[in-house]
C-alpha cells in the first residue's frame, strides 16, 4: 500500500431500466460531484438490476460520457454491467473506466439462482491497483460468501470495494457484511448500492451506500434517497479521515 491518502466516493445514482444512455449521464454527474480519484457504482448500475438487459461491451459508445468525466476529474469509476464473455456467454460485471476507456475489471463469482439461469459465474478473485492502494473487487452476492474475501484478500488488498443492490429491509445485512470484513481482513470496506427504483423488483432498493474503516466503523454513508454520492479519505494507518456523507437533492432521471 502507497503512504499517499485515497480519496474514494460510493454513488447511488438515480437508474432508468434497460437505458444505458440515461445512466451513463447519471453517472458522469456523480463522477463530477465526487472529484474523487476512486467512485464506485452500484451492482448492473448501467442497466439496472435488469437480468434480461442487454450485454454491454466495453467500446460501447454510450459509455463515452463516463470516459470524459473520468478525464476531466482524474477519476477511476467502478462501474457494474452485463457483459459479453468470450465464449458467448455473458457475465455481471464491474467495469474499470478512466481516462483511456472501459476494461472489465471483475466477474461476479458467486450468483444467485435466478443469475445463474442468464449469467457465467467469474473464475476468481480481482484486485485493481490504483496509485498503490490494492481494490479487492466484490459484486452483491459474494459479499454474503466469506470464501470470497478469503480468496480476494490471498491476493492481497487494501480495500474491500462492493457494487450491490439490495431491498430497503435488507440495509443491516449489507452493514454486518461490511463491518465483519473490514474487522476480519483489516482493510477498509466500500459499498455502492442502489437506491429508489431500480428494477428486479427493488421498490424502493437499500441506499445507504457506505465507507468503512478496517475497524469496522462507518465514517461516510449515503441516506435512502438516488442521486447520492458519499466520500472519504483513506489513509494508509486507518487514521486522518475525513468523511464526507451526503443526502441532498435527488436529481431526476433523463432519458426515456
Amino acid at each position: 500500500m502507497t503512504t499517499n491518502p485515497l480519496r474514494l466516493a460510493v454513488a447511488q445514482p438515480v437508474c432508468v431500466s434497460y437505458d444505458v444512455a440515461a445512466n451513463a449521464l447519471a453517472h458522469a454527474d456523480a463522477i463530477r460531484s465526487a472529484r474523487a480519484r476512486v467512485v464506485v457504482f452500484p451492482e448492473l448500475s448501467l442497466t439496472g438490476y435488469e437480468l434480461t438487459a442487454a450485454a454491454v461491451p466495453v467500446d460501447d459508445p454510450r459509455l463515452a460520457p463516463i470516459v470524459s468525466a473520468c478525464a476531466e476529474t482524474g477519476s477511476v469509476a467502478l462501474v457494474g454491467a452485463p457483459v459479453p464473455g468470450d465464449g458467448g456467454e455473458s457475465h455481471i460485471a464491474m467495469l474499470a473506466v478512466d481516462r483511456a476507456g472501459a476494461v472489465v475489471a471483475y466477474r461476479k463469482v458467486w450468483l444467485s439462482s435466478a443469475e445463474a439461469e442468464r449469467f457465467t459465474p467469474g473464475r476468481e478473485p480481482a484486485v485493481l491497483d490504483v496509485d498503490g492502494w490494492r481494490l479487492g473487487l466484490a459484486i452483491c452476492k459474494d459479499t454474503g460468501v466469506p470464501q470470497h474475501a478469503a480468496d480476494t484478500a490471498a491476493v492481497g488488498m487494501d480495500v474491500y470495494v462492493a457494487g450491490t443492490v439490495k431491498s430497503a429491509d435488507e440495509a443491516g445485512v449489507q452493514d454486518e457484511r461490511a463491518r465483519r470484513t473490514a474487522t476480519q481482513y483489516g482493510v477498509w470496506v466500500a459499498v455502492a448500492s442502489f437506491a429508489g427504483s431500480t428494477g428486479g423488483g427493488y421498490a424502493p432498493a437499500a441506499g445507504r451506500s457506505s465507507i468503512w474503516t478496517p475497524e469496522g466503523v462507518a465514517v461516510a454513508r449515503a441516506g435512502t434517497r438516488p442521486g447520492v454520492v458519499a466520500t472519504a479519505t483513506l489513509s494508509a494507518t486507518g487514521a486522518a479521515v475525513v468523511g464526507e456523507p451526503g443526502d441532498g437533492p435527488a436529481p431526476q432521471p433523463r432519458g426515456n
